[in-house]
């Protein structure tokens, strides 16, 4: 069984092995397979407020990344610099995003604390003016508007907006994309806190469907070390709170988070958090260290040390293994990662196990150094 247990390591970067194709690929030659590294130089990769992986997009130019594929590098591929959707900075979307229509509703993250984040520190936040929005949103519609089924609004945590710019983005919206399907937006806990149980009702009812949203970890010293700006109770809660709008959620955790000393903790509480929110998605990245953050600086200091990979793929084992939410899509599909994977908790939990043993025996390559990054 476990030579059956095998990912293609030079597939294409979109590819994700699902614990279907896991039972009926050949095992690979030994030339084929590549060793675990010996340290956790990883490549980039910043998760902030995403529940499903982020992911850049050119300065300028329409998005969908409907020409780069859903769960690759993540790079915004279809800019189209006579769009005249507007842009300012880098934008980021999660990789289930690649085919929306980006509208930039608001300008960075107004939380932007993450010691590990690099992705907004170049932008003050603000609330992009609502007739701007609005006017991409209807140059979209003259452009594009019958190829736009899924509208992904940035920036960083974007239900930040006030509730009443929210509805006029999700009205416009609607008015502008007959084959619209889906709306969906970075959070944080500390956002649906904000706001009041009618207003997220009334947000759902107008198009909002799916939040993302990145605790990183279930270890409260971890998420005080890392400046999440929310703790376990505070992600349970908002958890809580989408779903009582009826809103899908999307949690991401950050494999390597708690550095060396926190490891294990780390895993065992996500995989607890996992549990407790109970999203209908789950996905993890892999944690590297940007420069010039203050992760970077206490790395330097000595005082963080991130994990190496099989530390970090035994850290993804414990979470898969020890969660147990309803019904959640996983995937490990971020380019950050070095074992790709895609299933579903619980129903897949004990197969796709036996592929991150079988990776951590060496048995399956894992993605090699090259092929890594956001």
């Amino acid at each position: 069984m476990v030579a059956k247990l095998v990912w293609l390591w030079n597939a294409l970067d979109s590819a994700e092995i699902t614990v279907a194709q896991v039972m009926t690929m050949p095992e690979p030659s030994a030339t084929n397979r590549s060793s675990h590294a010996s340290s956790a130089a990883v490549t980039r990769s910043a998760s902030s407020f995403a529940g499903d992986e982020m992911a850049p997009a050119p300065h300028s130019g329409y998005a969908p990344a409907a020409a780069g594929p859903a769960a690759a590098g993540h790079r915004n591929r279809a800019a189209m610099t006579d769009s005249p959707v507007r842009y300012e900075g880098r934008i980021f979307r999660p990789p289930s995003e690649a085919d929306a229509l980006i509208l930039q509703a608001t300008i960075g993250c107004s939380w932007n604390g993450c010691t590990y984040c690099d992705m907004y520190r170049d932008k003050q936040f603000r609330v992009r003016d609502l007739a701007e929005t609005l006017a991409d949103v209807a140059a979209a519609a003259r452009q594009v508007g019958d190829r736009v089924a899924k509208v992904f609004v940035a920036d960083g945590d974007a239900l930040v907006l006030p509730t009443e710019h929210w509805l006029a983005i999700l009205a416009a919206c609607r008015r502008a994309f007959p084959h619209l399907r889906r709306v969906s937006a970075y959070a944080t806990a500390p956002n649906l806190a904000q706001k009041s149980a009618d207003e997220l009702l009334q947000l759902r009812a107008a198009g909002l469907s799916l939040l993302y949203i990145g605790p990183e970890s279930g270890d409260d010293v971890t998420l005080k070390r890392i400046a999440k700006g929310a703790d376990f109770a505070a992600h349970v809660l908002a958890a809580a709170r989408a779903r009582d709008a009826g809103m899908a959620l999307s949690a991401i955790f950050l494999l390597g988070a708690g550095g060396v000393a926190r490891s294990q903790e780390h895993a065992a509480a996500s995989a607890r958090l996992i549990t407790a929110m109970d999203p209908a998605y789950v996905s993890a990245l892999t944690l590297t260290v940007v420069p010039q953050t203050p992760l970077a600086t206490l790395q330097a200091r000595g005082q963080f040390v991130l994990p190496d990979v099989e530390a970090m793929l035994a850290e993804l084992r414990v979470l898969v293994a020890e969660s147990a939410p309803t019904h959640a899509v996983f995937r490990t599909n971020h380019a950050s990662n070095y074992l790709p994977l895609a299933g579903v908790l619980p129903t897949d939990r004990d197969r796709i196990v036996q592929v991150i043993d079988a990776a951590l025996a060496g048995k399956i390559a894992l993605r090699p150094e090259w092929r890594r990054g956001l």
